[in-house]
């Protein structure tokens, strides 16, 4: 594959590149890049780290990626997820490879790495030091978004230990490419200021964009870590994302509900679901209608379906109801893989029963 078409697959998963002439050099030297990802294991998984997460991947690794998928499991402990109880943070982490295992991400080319086995060697240690000696307070609170949480929510000494740890995975894993969402990309940015500073590198910064859950914004210009704060609410507010073991009947009530108002499509859930999941998977969407309505409308791409309902030529309803199946599709192996599979029912019953803590 030549470097025009890599740069085009990774310029899919970025909605933001920093840089993209850094970008552009490091595919003329490379073939093969290292590029990275990390989840704090916390409660079920929605279908932005599921579905989303492996579409994203599977891109990355064709582009050339060797993709390390990195378990948080102490940076949950330090940002108090489960309640700050490590085991069952790695309970989690555990489901949540499960869930991956089933959710259509290609694993030739995905290595699974825990925080845990890291804080076991030295050199991470010093690198985290490294990072914490080169920020002032001042900019390592301000990173504290990362964690999903706002500047005067950190306020657990352990928040302020977790950006200095995420700054310093970067470069304990060799990570050329930091592939994580919108919401991280301020600690990416200090990783690319202090990198050089260590004798370590810039990495280059492929932002993804943040999924936003299903109910009404709650205002008209939510930035990545709202939408983030949102989807990490979820698990509270179960009726704000589609998870990825959510029963038929449970996809369909919560798409029926979900804001979709007829003729918008600003920051509207059900056509974000469109654009960034269902013609990623699917090359045409098929809507089906009773003859009296119209009968059925087929789209070629999410432009064309967009342009539709903006004109008022698709009804909101007709709309969901094909959302709805075509998401129960998707998760529909998730679904079999964790009935089928005596261990991975077990850590899904696991998760389920413990009492979600943001």
């Amino acid at each position: 594959m030549d470097i025009d078409k890599r740069l085009e697959l990774i310029g899919q998963v970025g909605e933001e590149i920093i840089t993209p002439s850094d970008l552009r050099a490091l595919l003329e030297e490379k073939k093969r890049f290292i590029a990275y990802d990390g989840f704090e294991p916390s409660g079920t998984m929605h279908i932005a780290q599921g579905i989303l997460r492996a579409i994203n991947v599977n891109k990355m690794t064709k582009a050339g990626a060797k993709f390390k998928m990195l378990v948080a499991d102490w940076h949950g402990w330090a940002n108090n997820k489960m309640g700050g109880d490590l085991d069952r943070i790695q309970t989690v982490g555990k489901y949540f490879i499960e869930v991956w295992k089933a959710s259509g991400m290609k694993l030739d080319d995905v290595e699974f790495i825990w925080v845990s086995d890291m804080v076991k060697d030295q050199e991470y240690w010093k690198k985290v030091m490294q990072v914490a000696r080169n920020s002032t307070m001042k900019r390592i609170i301000r990173c504290g978004q990362i964690m999903g949480r706002k500047e005067g929510e950190v306020m657990q000494a352990s928040q302020i230990l977790y950006p200095c740890m995420q700054a310093a995975d970067i470069f304990h894993l060799k990570a050329d490419v930091c592939q994580l969402g919108m919401d991280q990309r301020k600690v990416n940015v200090l990783a690319r200021e202090v990198g050089p500073k260590l004798g370590y590198w810039k990495p280059i910064v492929v932002s993804h964009h943040m999924l936003m859950g299903l109910g009404q914004p709650t205002s008209s210009e939510k930035d990545a870590v709202d939408r983030a704060i949102d989807l990490k609410m979820s698990k509270s507010k179960p009726d704000s994302a589609i998870f990825m073991t959510d029963t038929k009947e449970e996809i369909k009530r919560k798409i029926n509900k979900a804001y979709c108002p007829q003729g918008e499509s600003f920051e509207n859930p059900i056509l974000e679901y469109c654009k960034y999941i269902i013609f990623e998977k699917y090359k045409t969407l098929t809507i089906e209608r009773p003859e009296k309505f119209g009968g059925n409308l087929e789209f070629k791409s999410y432009a064309e379906l967009e342009k539709e309902f903006i004109a008022g030529k698709l009804h909101p309803m007709d709309l969901k109801n094909t959302v709805a199946a075509k998401i129960d599709e998707l998760i529909e192996p998730v679904r079999i893989h964790f009935e089928k599979n005596s261990k991975a029912r077990k850590l899904k019953e696991q998760v389920e029963s413990f009492k979600v803590t943001r």
